[in-house]
């Protein structure tokens, strides 16, 4: 059997540093050394590039124990593949070093929720989950990853989905050996005043680990977060996890690095515990 090529990195060199003394550089930059770390179950993180969102990013897995399993979910920006898509085998590059698919793991998931596909497709191209890894291997460098990302807004089956997740955890044993990953930027292209307004309603209700008023908030607000499937899959799976609080780790917006007001991005680095 031919052996599986690596997942090259897609975007080094453009969402973050090509090289690892480049990636180690900034990353330590943004290290606050005042952070104590929780033993979180999971991580809200954002995925822009490192200059616009890094510091959130760096700071929320900081505040984290991270473990050597790691579920990263996050939306799928390029439209290709299915709507649920794992990668159950191979492994992806980074600056860093390989990572390898916790193919156990992956295969358990995959077969736990019928909504999900096999898929490498949809994961080739897109920069929502490798732009956490360096980040997460700067602080652990001996983790195996299951990668999902999402295409739907059925919040049925993103709910379903997190149940799931959460029940083959349990059920084999993982629970405290499991780190899950919600990769998510904020609200989109608006005015830094009515992005703030409308991601600290979000943020509230992520806080309130409350995935339902979330969905309704985005969809009465038309917020314009781009995890908000991840988000809610994870806050359902963290509660069944046994996650009871959340705490905001960091908040900042594009214009904190452009100094643009008129049109930003939020970032939000959330640890749920």
């Amino acid at each position: 059997m031919d052996k599986i090529k690596p997942r090259p990195a897609a975007v080094a060199g453009q969402f973050y540093p090509a090289t690892a003394l480049d990636i180690k550089k900034l990353i330590s930059q943004f290290i606050d050394k005042n952070t104590k770390t929780t033993d979180a179950v999971s991580c809200i993180m954002p995925h822009a590039g490192y200059i616009y969102s890094g510091k959130v990013a760096v700071q929320t897995a900081a505040s984290a124990k991270i473990k050597n399993k790691i579920i990263l979910l996050g939306p799928n920006h390029t439209g290709y593949g299915t709507e649920f898509s794992i990668m159950t085998e191979g492994t992806w590059e980074t600056p860093l070093g390989n990572v390898e698919i916790d193919q156990s793991l992956a295969q358990k998931i995959l077969k736990s929720d019928s909504n999900l596909a096999m898929d490498s497709l949809a994961h080739m191209y897109e920069h929502s989950l490798e732009v956490e890894l360096p980040v997460l291997q700067y602080f652990n460098n001996n983790f195996k990853i299951v990668p999902i990302a999402i295409l739907s807004d059925d919040f049925i089956k993103i709910k379903k989905l997190g149940e799931n997740i959460a029940k083959t955890i349990i059920e084999n044993g993982f629970k405290d050996s499991v780190t899950l990953i919600a990769s998510t930027d904020m609200t989109h292209y608006e005015p830094e005043s009515t992005a703030k307004q409308k991601d600290n309603i979000a943020i509230k209700a992520i806080l309130e680990l409350d995935e339902n008023k979330l969905i309704n908030e985005i969809r009465r607000l038309n917020i314009t977060m781009c995890g908000y499937a991840p988000t809610v899959a994870v806050i359902c799976a963290s509660k069944l996890l046994g996650a009871q609080s959340a705490q905001l780790i960091k908040y900042q917006t594009s214009a904190d690095t452009t100094g643009d007001k008129t049109s930003v991005v939020g970032y939000a680095g959330i640890v749920i515990s």
